[in-house]
């Protein structure tokens, strides 16, 4: 049970109009077989990770506009693409995330990843916590409030039992929030994949680092891997950001065992995946093991609401700074109950 992950960085012209993801798909597709040909003498390259708006970023501020030109249904042809790749190699992929045009809601998108896999789309992850104001991508939260998908709020956060171990995803502002990575730990990851589009300055260098330090702390405090994937592009290329990069893959003790140079551009890097390793370490620790440490009856602040869901409302950026403004109101009085939608 050991093989090696790869994180992949992307560095794309932003496309327009969804007739360009073709053509990030090809060269994706591209350095999955490159990465497996190249690294066959070394390594056994089973997992791939690519970066948060890899097929293409929000580039308009509004959900029209967005289902538009950019938005996609779920499946899709670039989804049949990866499929087959995963087929014909024995791979896993955790695509980059599309705009996802809801099926049930003609003014909702989501920003959604899938793990594709031999057997088929293994998961599907639509990002939790938008990186409110500016992303207008609705979170589930905001469809389902505390009943979750399929009446379960577990099932907010899929975890796939996969043939080289249980496998999770969150996507990029998701990870600073620890409730939502422990919660895929406790849903069973053993490997947790962030697929983000980290912009500076809270990239892969001093002084705020953030991309490090968080990716780090999760896999810590969860004892388990992270293989965290970002964005590369150029600020010319995805503006109004400049994109660091910076990908990398840690071990269960927060160990960097790669990590690309910070700096945008095309990047890939490869580490090991020892899932025998991190059993018996779940397995054997008393100490410093937080999950069987966790005292739940001791934290009451998930009892009370704060960031109200959308509800039935479109979303948009002005919106969402009134539901921010309520989620800092409730902060103040948290036992107050709460109207949302």
């Amino acid at each position: 049970m050991r093989y090696h992950a790869a994180a992949i960085q992307t560095a794309f012209d932003s496309p327009r109009d969804r007739s360009e993801i073709a053509s990030r798909v090809d060269r994706m597709i591209s350095m999955v077989e490159q990465t497996v040909a190249g690294y066959e003498p070394f390594f056994d390259v089973r997992l791939f990770a690519f970066p948060e708006f890899a097929h293409s970023p929000p580039a308009y501020l509004t959900v029209a506009e967005l289902r538009k030109h950019l938005a996609l249904p779920l499946m899709n042809e670039h989804v049949d693409r990866y499929l087959k790749l995963c087929q014909k190699l024995g791979v896993f992929i955790q695509t980059g995330t599309f705009l996802e045009a809801a099926a049930d809601r003609d003014d909702v998108v989501y920003n959604t990843t899938l793990l594709c896999g031999p057997g088929g789309v293994r998961s599907i992850y639509r990002k939790v916590n938008p990186w409110i104001p500016w992303e207008v991508h609705a979170s589930p939260h905001d469809m389902y409030g505390s009943g979750g998908p399929n009446g379960d709020p577990a099932t907010y956060f899929p975890v796939a039992q996969t043939e080289i171990g249980n496998i999770g995803c969150a996507t990029c502002y998701d990870w600073l929030f620890p409730e939502a990575i422990r919660q895929l730990a406790f849903n069973g990851a053993e490997v947790a994949v962030r697929v983000s589009a980290y912009m500076d300055p809270w990239g892969a260098t001093a002084p705020m680092d953030w991309w490090t330090l968080f990716n780090r702390a999760r896999a810590a405090e969860n004892t388990m891997y992270v293989v965290a994937s970002n964005q590369g592009a150029h600020m010319a290329q995805y503006p109004p950001f400049s994109w660091p990069g910076g990908s990398m893959i840690v071990d269960f003790d927060g160990r960097i065992l790669a990590q690309a140079d910070p700096g945008p551009g095309e990047k890939v890097v490869v580490a090991p995946i020892d899932l025998d390793a991190l059993r018996s370490e779940r397995e054997r620790r008393r100490g410093h093991d937080m999950r069987a440490h966790l005292r739940t009856e001791a934290y009451t602040y998930m009892n009370a609401p704060i960031l109200p869901p959308a509800g039935t409302a479109t979303i948009d950026i002005e919106g969402n700074n009134r539901r921010i403004q309520e989620g800092r109101r409730a902060l103040k009085n948290p036992q107050t109950p709460r109207k949302s939608g």
